[in-house]
């Protein structure tokens, strides 16, 4: 029985569930003992191996802390990973830890170490990533959006969410306006950004730049194609009336031998039919902002005194009103274990 629970909770067992099992509490606590072959990972949950838990084991040692004895722990209907969910998904900046964890009302569970458990009436609907029980992506990133005090950190996670397609602005919205976490100025900041397009930390700064000149408002990852109606590239930002475009180019995505070949042809191609483009890195941008807005302004004055546009054809990011509001009714997700 208890291989059984093992191979399905990552080789971990409650001492519930070890009890249950007809382990003696005696033997469940020789057996987690130091140099013992068990380890105790939090308040009745054991690991059963003598190695260090990975990433995966201690995201659902809290889930499993979390959890009540009975039915079943990785259930999805009383005790979920939140925040940490993000991680586990691979997105970009999201920290695994601390371990926030949901538990449905009106059971509440106490903090211990890294895991914070939070009890809520607002029970979503729950996934499962990596054998463990989670919220979407959705819920996940409005919940540690309103435990995050680093702003900076706050924009580029939901930013990620976005950009990787884990959900779509309006929903972000929608959730972010449920959650009741719209009122902190990262959070408003973040959903602001995302509603025009803006999808990484780096294009919010280049937005926070721009919105404090007198240049016109760009569009933010517009999808530019040529005559023919094949696609040509997607700039960060992109003035359709001047054919200008900026792209930010980090070391971390440009910097290798072949991203950087791509973000030449990717350059040559908008150059090719007409589009002047202005390239920075995001050092540039925060520590020489004059100098990227004076090179703006002279190409856009540039563009706009040419006789003719360039042969290419804008369709940016759809752009969303505001305030959002979220639909009467919204189809219910699925609940998976």
């Amino acid at each position: 029985m208890i291989t059984r629970i093992a191979q399905r909770q990552l080789n971990m067992a409650t001492h519930h569930q070890l009890r249950q099992a007809g382990i003696p509490a005696t033997t469940i606590s020789g057996r987690s003992r130091r140099g013992g072959p068990w380890q105790r990972l939090l308040p009745r949950v054991y690991l059963l191996q003598t190695g260090p838990p990975d990433t995966r084991q201690q995201a659902l040692s809290a889930v499993l802390y979390a959890a009540p004895p009975a039915p079943d722990p990785l259930s999805g209907t009383a005790a979920a990973l939140t925040g940490g969910a993000l991680a586990l998904l691979g997105i970009r900046d999201a920290p695994p830890e601390p371990l926030d964890v949901l538990v449905r009302a009106p059971r509440s569970v106490a903090a211990t170490g890294r895991v914070r458990p939070a009890s809520t009436a607002r029970w979503p609907a729950t996934i499962t990533i990596a054998g463990v029980p989670s919220t979407r992506p959705v819920r996940a990133a409005t919940d540690f959006a309103a435990r995050t005090d680093d702003p900076d950190l706050v924009r580029s996670v939901l930013a990620n969410v976005v950009q990787g397609g884990w959900c779509h602005p309006h929903d972000l919205h929608a959730e972010l306006r449920a959650g009741r976490v719209r009122h902190r100025p990262a959070v408003r900041t973040a959903a602001a950004e995302l509603v025009a397009g803006v999808r990484s930390i780096a294009e919010a700064r280049a937005r926070d730049t721009l919105s404090a000149t007198d240049l016109p408002a760009p569009l933010w990852n517009a999808r530019l194609h040529g005559p023919d109606g094949s696609f040509l590239a997607s700039p960060d930002a992109y003035w359709p009336d001047e054919g200008v475009a900026l792209e930010i180019d980090s070391a971390e995505y440009h910097y290798t031998r072949d991203s950087w070949q791509a973000t030449l042809r990717r350059r040559l191609r908008m150059e090719a039919r007409g589009v002047l483009v202005v390239s920075t890195t995001p050092g540039i941008l925060r520590e020489e902002p004059a100098n990227l807005i004076a090179a703006l302004r002279a190409l856009l004055a540039l563009g706009a005194a040419r006789p003719a546009p360039p042969q290419v054809t804008a369709h940016g990011h759809a752009q969303l009103e505001l305030p959002l509001r979220t639909p009467r009714y919204a189809p219910k997700a699925r609940e998976t274990v």
